[in-house]
């Protein structure tokens, strides 16, 4: 096949998973095991077509630009085309998330083998992939709002999979909800484009910016479409909806944390890079809320004891690490570490959803132990996928967190930087307080715990060895090779001096021997922060009170709201018709006796009426 055969028929690699969710949806309900397998191969064969579409796009030095559209909505004042944009920033997101979706997909045999909802789960897993390549490959913003919210529906519909759980319905309805805040913002950010330059087009909007200097409008604008980033990637303070999203299957987790939902918002912010770059105060903000948001999730997860909610506020804190690169102008490294990132938290979700499998449905880390032993490989891949996070040489996210901070230090951003090295440490600590406690551990798990199937196990492989190898695109000696991929300037690539290199490591190995001291050689007491900083311990493990602030606010402003409505419907609006009602029916009954077929009494009222009439306009003066 010929590279222009790729670029012409990319538009495939997203409607392949939409049409195996249709099928599966309206005939292959009952047949679960054939709807894994059309599931799986069409999104396998999305891969291949991700792959064959990234290599012609970088069959040259400069990386292919294809666009292809067609007219789908013209009305007076607005256009919208359907359409697909193919650079190397959006051949890098094609890769992550078919190969990602792929493996979660295989995996989920056998983590959902025995689920009655199999075939509904893989419909839906289809539908996620589809609604999130669809986004990637829009080239206006109209389109990549459609699939904006598809994104968002998929996920009410996978984290309320196990809908008959009161928990899970109540944390697919907070995702869907909160996200709707945060769609609202984006939405009326993209009408402000359509007033503002007629155009939706990504292109034509880069070109109608050049000349565009209202620096207030522009800043509004940026801000409304951060707003839509705040929610999809969960950044505070509209994070709430992440960690209950574990409610879900793992596997979904798995795809929610790695290459979809939470990496739309940043993928946002990196295909509109050319709005936001010309607003600093913007960028200022973007910067502010991601640092913040980072060091508020990392402090969180010190003392998480659910498995999974210490990797969601995990995900939370490099979300904001991303975040807080897109704003100090590291739009490469933020993409280069969401590409990483995707491979070894997936692999973290996955390999924790096999030690939650092995240990039915267990999943607090106080209650497994000794692992290590009885799960050699789900241990293994684990520990890869943490040294990873935790940026150690020469493992995929110490590149990418590195050109994060270096790109922060250049950018003159000093407190960021410092934040950011703090995080790093955080990092590593509250990620092998994890490996230690539940795989070296002295308590011993409950029941019988297993090795999974090699349908599980070899996913996990598969991600670790990629964990391993997909820095190395962005390491020193390919550096400028990574800005490439993403087409960014060659004015915004910094490398990672050594002394930033360094200072990193020893901060992440710093976080690793704490948690071995405490947790594994017990020469410091793990409860040294409860006994110490009770206060503070319990603002923590209470995730700051963020959610029941919110809980009370709503209460308040609903309850307040309804009681107000109440008043206003009873003392207003009901008295209001009934007045209405009463007065009506009084009229007719008076009138009535007026209607009593009488020639002569109708003469009398005409007359009497022109009596009215003269009287009137004697009063008011007659004309002339």
């Amino acid at each position: 096949m010929s590279l222009k055969f790729f670029l012409e028929n990319a538009w495939l690699i997203a409607l392949l998973p939409f049409l195996s969710f249709a099928i599966i949806g309206l005939y292959l309900h009952r047949w679960p095991k054939i709807s894994a397998c059309l599931s799986i191969v069409s999104i396998g064969i999305s891969l291949v077509l991700a792959l064959g579409t990234a290599f012609a796009v970088f069959a040259t030095k400069e990386g292919v630009v294809y666009e292809a559209a067609m007219r789908w909505l013209d009305m007076p004042g607005l256009r919208v085309d359907m359409g697909m944009l193919l650079d190397p920033l959006a051949a890098v997101m094609l890769i992550v998330v078919t190969l990602v979706a792929l493996l979660v997909q295989v995996y989920s045999l056998g983590y959902m083998h025995d689920d009655p909802g199999l075939a509904s789960y893989y419909a839906y897993q289809s539908l996620f992939a589809a609604s999130m390549l669809g986004l990637v490959l829009a080239n206006n913003f109209g389109q990549l709002y459609i699939f904006w919210e598809l994104v968002g529906v998929c996920s009410y519909f996978l984290i309320g999979f196990w809908f008959g759980r009161d928990s899970a319905k109540e944390a697919a309805k907070k995702a869907f909800i909160t996200n709707r805040v945060g769609d609202f913002a984006f939405l009326l950010g993209i009408l402000f484009l359509q007033l503002l330059f007629g155009s939706l087009n990504y292109g034509s909007l880069a070109t109608a910016l050049e000349g565009f200097n209202n620096s207030a409008v522009l800043l509004i604008v940026a801000l409304l479409l951060f707003g839509g980033s705040i929610g999809k990637s969960a950044q505070f303070p509209l994070h709430v909806w992440l960690p209950d999203a574990m409610e879900g299957p793992t596997p979904v987790s798995a795809l929610i944390h790695a290459a979809t939902m939470v990496a739309a918002g940043v993928y946002l912010i990196a295909r509109a890079f050319f709005i936001f770059s010309a607003s600093p105060e913007a960028m200022l903000v973007i910067a502010v809320v991601g640092g913040f948001t980072a060091l508020f999730a990392a402090s969180i997860a010190l003392v998480q004891n659910d498995i999974k909610r210490i990797l969601a506020y995990s995900t939370l804190s490099q979300l904001g690490y991303m975040i807080m690169a897109m704003g100090t102008g590291a739009m490469s490294a933020s993409i280069f570490h969401l590409m990483t990132h995707a491979f070894f938290k997936s692999l973290l979700f996955l390999a924790a959803g096999s030690v939650i499998h092995a240990l039915a449905n267990e999943q607090d880390i106080f209650k497994m132990g000794n692992l290590y032993h009885k799960m050699p490989v789900t241990a293994g891949t684990f520990i890869v996928g943490a040294l990873a996070l935790s940026g150690i040489p020469p493992l995929s996210g110490f590149w990418s967190k590195d050109e994060i901070l270096a790109g922060t230090l250049s950018s003159g951003h000093i407190f960021l930087y410092v934040l950011g090295l703090l995080v790093a440490f955080m990092t590593a600590f509250y990620m092998f307080r994890l490996v230690f406690v539940v795989f070296f551990g002295s308590n011993e798990a409950q029941g019988h715990p297993h090795e999974s199937p090699w349908i599980m196990t070899t996913p996990l492989a598969i991600l670790a060895g990629v964990s391993v190898v997909a820095g190395f695109p962005g390491s020193p000696l390919m550096h400028y090779a990574f800005g490439h991929y993403v087409n960014s300037p060659a004015a915004l690539h910094v490398v990672p001096g050594a002394l930033t290199m360094i200072i990193s490591t020893l901060l992440a190995l710093s976080g690793i021997g704490l948690a071995w001291a405490m947790y594994q050689q017990k020469l410091l007491e793990p409860r040294l922060l409860v006994d110490k900083v009770p206060q503070f311990y319990k603002l923590l493990i209470n995730k700051y009170y963020i959610d029941e602030i919110y809980a009370w606010i709503v209460a308040r402003a609903v309850d307040a709201t309804a009681a107000w409505l109440f008043w206003v419907d009873i003392n207003i609006v009901n008295r209001l018709v009934n007045n209405i009602a009463f007065f009506t029916g009084r009229s007719g009954e008076t009138l009535r006796y007026t209607e009593d077929g009488q020639v002569q009494s109708y003469a009398l009222y005409m007359f009497g009426g022109i009596i009215v009439i003269l009287a009137a306009a004697l009063y008011l003066g007659l004309p002339g």
